[in-house]
This record gives C-alpha cells, sequence and structure tokens, in this order.
C-alpha cells in the first residue's frame, strides 16, 4: 500500500511518500480502507517528537480516519466488508476496570492511531473492531474523518469534565481550530452563549456563523475586557483552553466567580503562570481534559449524524501532499479541518 511514513523527528520534509507492506487485522481487528484523514496538531507534536513519548520508526501518523472496511481478522457481528465506517482514535484493553467502567481514556494501556499506533495517512489502516463506527451513506468521508478526535475532545471538556449548563457564558479561544470549532457548536447546542476568539476578521466570521454570539480577534483586541462587557463584569463560567502559555493569564481573568477552566493542549508552550490568590479567592476551578470514551464519542456522533453539529473542512489535499498540509497547519491558514485523501 501507499503511506506517508516518518523515520525521524524534525519538520514537515521528514513526511515522505512510500510503498509499505499492507497492514494484516489480528482476531477482533478490522482492516479499513482508508478514504480520508484529517490533521490534528497531535500530528505535528509526533513528528516533532515529544519527550517522553517515544515513536517506533517507521511511523505513520494520521489519528482521524473514514473508509470502508476491507476485510475482518474475524467474524464479528454487526461489521461487513464494503461498510461505510469512521474510527475512534483512541484504543484500550476493553478488560481493565476503566474500561468496563465506561472510561476507557483512562486505561493504562490507551494509545491513539497515529501517535503510539500506525495511523490513516495511508491506504488501509487495522484496528480493533471496537473502535468501528458505522457510517451513514449521506455523510462525505471527508467530513466523517474531520470529527472524531476533536468533537469527543470538546464533547469530554465541556459537557464530562465542564458540566456546562444552559444559559452559562462559555470562552473559546482559537475558534478556527478543530476544537475550538467544534466546542463553539456544542456549547450552543446546550444552550450557552459562546465569547469565541480568532487571529483574523474572516476567521471571526467564520466563528458567528458557527453561532458564536461574541467575537474577539485575541491578536489585536483586549480578550479580558470583552469578556466582562458582555456578561456584565461578571466573567465567563467557562474557559476552553487549549492553546497554553500564551492565553493561560488572560483565561484565568477572563473567569467568573466559581468559573471552570477546562484545557486540553499547550499548542504555544506547557507553562502557564497561576495567581494562586485569585484562584482561592474566586473559588475557580482548573480541570484537565484528555481525548474521552467510546460512549462519549457515540452520544456526540448522533448529534452530528442529525445534522445539528458540523464538522467544517478547510481543504481536501492528496495524500502525496501531507507535507503541505502540515505547513498549512502551522501557519493557521485553516478554519477547522485539512484533510487528505486517498
Amino acid at each position: 500500500m501507499r503511506a506517508v511514513v516518518i523515520r525521524e523527528h524534525g519538520g514537515p520534509g521528514v513526511l515522505r511518500l512510500e510503498e509499505t507492506a499492507d497492514p494484516v487485522p489480528g482476531a477482533g481487528e478490522v482492516l479499513v480502507r482508508v478514504k480520508a484523514c484529517a490533521l490534528n496538531h497531535l500530528d505535528v507534536w509526533t513528528r516533532k517528537g515529544q519527550v517522553g513519548r517515544p515513536v517506533p520508526f517507521p511511523h505513520i501518523l494520521g489519528n482521524d480516519i473514514a473508509g470502508e472496511v476491507a476485510a475482518l481478522g474475524s467474524v464479528l457481528d454487526g461489521i461487513s466488508v464494503g461498510q461505510r465506517v469512521m474510527l475512534s482514535p483512541g484504543t484500550s484493553c476493553g478488560r481493565c476496570r476503566a474500561c468496563l467502567g465506561g472510561e476507557d481514556n483512562f486505561c493504562r494501556r490507551y494509545r491513539v492511531l497515529g501517535s503510539q499506533l500506525p495511523g490513516g495517512y495511508a491506504e488501509l489502516v487495522s484496528c480493533p473492531a471496537a473502535n468501528v463506527i458505522p457510517l451513514p451513506d449521506g455523510i462525505p468521508f471527508e467530513e466523517a474523518a474531520a470529527f472524531p478526535l476533536v468533537f469527543l475532545t470538546a464533547w469530554h471538556m465541556l459537557v464530562t469534565r465542564a458540566r456546562l449548563r444552559r444559559g452559562e457564558d462559555v470562552l473559546v479561544w482559537g475558534a478556527g481550530s478543530g476544537v475550538g470549532m467544534a466546542a463553539t457548536q456544542i456549547a450552543k447546542v446546550f444552550g450557552a452563549r459562546v465569547v469565541a476568539t480568532a487571529g483574523s476578521d474572516a476567521k471571526l466570521e467564520r466563528a458567528r456563523e458557527l453561532g458564536a454570539d461574541l467575537t474577539v480577534n485575541h491578536g489585536t483586541g483586549d480578550v479580558v475586557a470583552e469578556v466582562r462587557r458582555f456578561t456584565g463584569k461578571k466573567g465567563a463560567d467557562v474557559v476552553v483552553e487549549h492553546p497554553g502559555e500564551a492565553t493561560w493569564e488572560r483565561s484565568l481573568l477572563s473567569l467568573a466567580h466559581g468559573g471552570r477552566l477546562v484545557t486540553c493542549g499547550a499548542t504555544t508552550g506547557p507553562r502557564g503562570v497561576t495567581e494562586l490568590r485569585h484562584l482561592f479567592a474566586k473559588q475557580l476551578s482548573l480541570l484537565g481534559s484528555y481525548m474521552g470514551s467510546k460512549a462519549e464519542l457515540i452520544d456526540v456522533a448522533q448529534l452530528f449524524f442529525a445534522g445539528r453539529l458540523r464538522a467544517v473542512v478547510h481543504a481536501v489535499l492528496p495524500l502525496a501532499d501531507a507535507r503541505r498540509a502540515h505547513e498549512m497547519m502551522e501557519a493557521s491558514e485553516h478554519f477547522g479541518k485539512i484533510v487528505l485523501a486517498t
């Protein structure tokens, strides 16, 4: 099969299109013919290399995958060859207390396709049958690939961790990113008011199209002041934080008394200075969030299949243009998701 392979860490130039052996599904696994695979910042971090997260080379990136079942490693009830599917990106043992309790993203053996396991920058990928989600005929593969990781992440942040309630005010940083695009829509589905930030007028307009009630340019505007003005000096009940170092202090200052900051990333850097007196005097909550369970993905996918959530695709590029796709992502040229098609 053709696959985009990395054999070392580095810049976009380490991405190379090669001929590699077809994966062979084992018992309880499914071989999927990839039709589309969306990029995530996790691809960039994996490509560059992260301390404490070794990658076995050669490695195939790609967390978000949609396609058709090509073969079964064993007889599997409810899955058939030729079936249209999208894949849950997180794998787990399926046997531990966390998995059996429906919190498989807490499993000690939790792994992500394209990160610790071979991913979807390829014509074929093998995965556990538990990761297969049947895809309705009316949904294009490109949109299906643009959905799982970011909507699962945003759902886990807002619904599971922050316990978002109707009528609350939510600040979403980076609405043009995958997580920002998803969080804006999920917050609106739950009846929240959304302040969304972005770095250009064009992206702010797109955020308003997705339902944002107020938009602020985070490069030129005063986000904290605008949040306070919009909320009548109260502040945001929930802040969706993923840029990290560059926005951390402003995120804390934007919170209302009793507000919840929920974070899933550190794109601009891993260190955030926290004024502890501010933290305890306002009784704030700082919540970490990582991925989400397969059950949560099934829940949020029902809203996607029903048309209440939309996977925004910025561009679709051929697999051979993976390097260009990474350059686009690192330059923040996109709103929503960049997708590779095989």
